[in-house]
């Protein structure tokens, strides 16, 4: 047994480690609540001063220098941004730290004393105070620090909202404007993308992508449809040819029609058996068009109205009809910012309707829907009750619904065969997730996504790739046991998703910067520059990718390990949707008309 010498001299040295970590601990309160009130009273980023050059740089488009500038600030707003994050997050860990360490001291000098035996059989006077002035010191600085961790959590939430009010180079770039992005790749190994539909496997009868799935759906029943967003399966990478690289809306060159669409929308065209179909929308009226696609008239428009639902309030940029509807060429099925969704027959008469309820998030539902055999496949992420539903595509009735842990999203899913088996595959944080499309069951999740996740992932040759700015971009290998293959922080998007071949990733910037990266070990080969920002998503048609930015331009570039350019051709009109191909047609919606492009 210990005597009563050494056990208070143990008692002694846990006391000076309780005094060293309450002062540690209560100098990381400080901190942190100094940290809180910083951040409200002043731009850690200057994202005032970014913004302003922004402003600037839209007066001024040719102004390089600028441009420059921009860059710069960028690039330290970033850093600045995630060395705040780390020391936040590396405060708050310390601070529960010091606090256990406190907490065990504690009980070890509570052991000590039940061991010292009682040899006067006197009592301090002080002792009782004593206990009391300990307990008392004691809980003010539990209170200190759960109130410094409180700072911490509100710290980390207020220099988010910083970036959702305003970001480099794109004012309020999370208003998001093209909001349901998919882009995936073939599986096979087809390194010349003009050669991907030409492969004699079971994919080429249905012109998709080496690799593909034929059981997935058969919504490529003929190389001139494009039923959904980007193509079948989310895919990104179109079989049409005879593709044309050269038009000027003003001029009219090789601008076949131009219709004028009556309520605006952010959601992209889809195409079936010559008719191209898109939504529209505002606070008050929602309706879905059929276009004729050989003359550009309005075939039918359908009122969508005498549901439950109700309109939320959604960001400016976003609209009420970001969503991009989809077909199997028996029915049109769309949904609306209100968590609104419906089906008509190919005629526009309504079939189903019903109400999802109404999106917990500041821009309304988002996420573009898929279409996998029977089944209207829907990605609906919000706050407190996200899920992955599957609807019948005869009846609406719900065929599975999963619930999922995570935070709002604004992606879309993509539907992939990974060589093995079908899987939808969705990002939201704090993962990218894989799912059974017959039964909605989880197949894997990797952590490796944060923030509110607008790009959807990428796919090709067994590689996942999934984005977000502020976040990362990852490759991930598939397998028994995924795996983050690599890792990437110096392009990142908010909008605009990657696309990828066997050989290679091409992702767009929001900002304007297009980059091309080996898909296997994360290498890049080269990055572009362009004079506008992007929030449409690359496609490659031909072995050629076709990017539009937000003036209606169009960067032709070859998908290769050099940067090539083919062309600039100029819509004339403000865009921000991703275009749709059909029959050696390219379908772009602008700010107000639909325009058809072929030669």
């Amino acid at each position: 047994m210990l005597n009563d010498s050494s056990i208070k001299n143990n008692t002694n040295l846990w006391r000076k480690i309780i005094l060293i970590a309450g002062i540690f601990s209560f100098i990381i309160c400080i901190l942190l609540i100094a940290n809180y009130i910083q951040i409200k009273k002043a731009d850690p980023i200057n994202m005032t001063v970014i913004n302003s050059l922004v402003e600037r740089l839209n007066q001024t488009p040719n102004d390089t220098l600028l441009r420059d500038q921009i860059r710069t600030l960028d690039l330290l707003s970033r850093k600045a941004y995630f060395t705040n994050q780390w020391q936040i997050r590396i405060g708050g860990y310390l601070l529960l730290a010091c606090i256990a360490i406190m907490l065990i001291a504690y009980q070890i000098i509570n052991f000590g004393k039940k061991n010292i035996p009682d040899t006067t059989g006197e009592v301090e006077n002080s002792a009782a105070s004593q206990k009391t002035a300990r307990r008392w010191i004691a809980i003010s600085g539990i209170s200190l620090s759960v109130v410094a961790l409180l700072f911490a959590f509100l710290s980390h939430n207020e220099l988010n909202n910083k970036f959702k009010v305003a970001t480099p180079l794109t004012v309020a770039q999370n208003a998001v404007q093209d909001t349901t992005v998919q882009a995936t790749s073939q599986s096979g190994g087809v390194s010349d993308t003009s050669k991907l539909f030409e492969s004699t496997n079971g994919a080429s009868a249905l012109n998709l992508p080496a690799g593909t799935d034929t059981k997935i759906d058969k919504l490529a029943d003929s190389k001139d449809n494009d039923p959904t967003f980007r193509g079948p399966g989310g895919y990104g990478i179109v079989p049409q040819k005879n593709i044309p690289v050269s038009w000027d809306g003003k001029t009219g060159k090789n601008i076949v029609w131009k219709t004028e669409i009556p309520l605006s929308g952010y959601n992209s065209p889809i195409v079936w058996g010559g008719k191209i179909f898109l939504t529209g929308a505002n606070a008050t009226k929602r309706e879905i068009y059929c276009i004729e696609g050989s003359s550009g008239k309005i075939l039918w428009t359908t009122p969508i109205d005498k549901i439950a639902g109700t309109a939320p309030t959604v960001a400016e940029g976003t609209g009420y009809s970001a969503p991009t509807a989809a077909t199997d060429g028996k029915g049109v099925y769309a949904i609306f910012a209100n968590g609104d969704i419906v089906a008509l027959d190919m005629n526009g008469k309504k079939v189903w309707a019903k109400s999802l309820g109404v999106p917990q998030n500041h821009y309304g539902h988002s996420s573009s829907l898929m279409v996998y055999k029977d089944m209207v496949i829907v990605q609906f992420d919000q706050k407190g009750s996200s899920k992955l539903m599957a609807l019948s595509t005869q009846t609406g009735k719900t065929v599975w619904s999963t619930i999922r842990s995570v935070k709002v999203s604004w992606a879309s899913p993509i539907i992939v065969f990974t060589g093995k088996r079908t899987e939808i595959i969705l990002a939201a944080e704090p993962y990218v997730a894989s799912y059974n499309p017959a039964t909605g069951e989880e197949l894997w999740k990797l952590d490796c996504i944060s923030g509110e996740v607008g790009p959807s992932p990428a796919y090709a040759n067994g590689i996942v790739f999934s984005v977000n700015d502020y976040s990362k971009l990852a490759a991930i290998q598939l397998g028994d046991q995924p795996k983050v293959l690599w890792e990437n922080t110096d392009f990142l998007s908010d909008v605009p998703s990657p696309v990828a071949t066997d050989k290679y990733l091409i992702l767009s910037t929001s900002y304007g910067t297009a980059v091309c990266y080996d898909a296997q070990s994360g290498k890049k080969y080269w990055d572009k520059e362009f004079n506008n920002a992007v929030y449409s998503s690359p496609i490659i048609a031909e072995g050629k990718v076709y990017l539009l930015d937000r003036t209606g331009v169009m960067h032709i570039f070859k998908a290769d390990k050099e940067f090539v350019s083919v062309g600039e051709p100029k819509l004339g009109e403000k865009s921000d949707c991703t275009p749709a191909f059909s029959n050696g047609r390219i379908y772009i919606r602008g700010e107000k008309n639909l325009y058809c492009i072929g030669k």
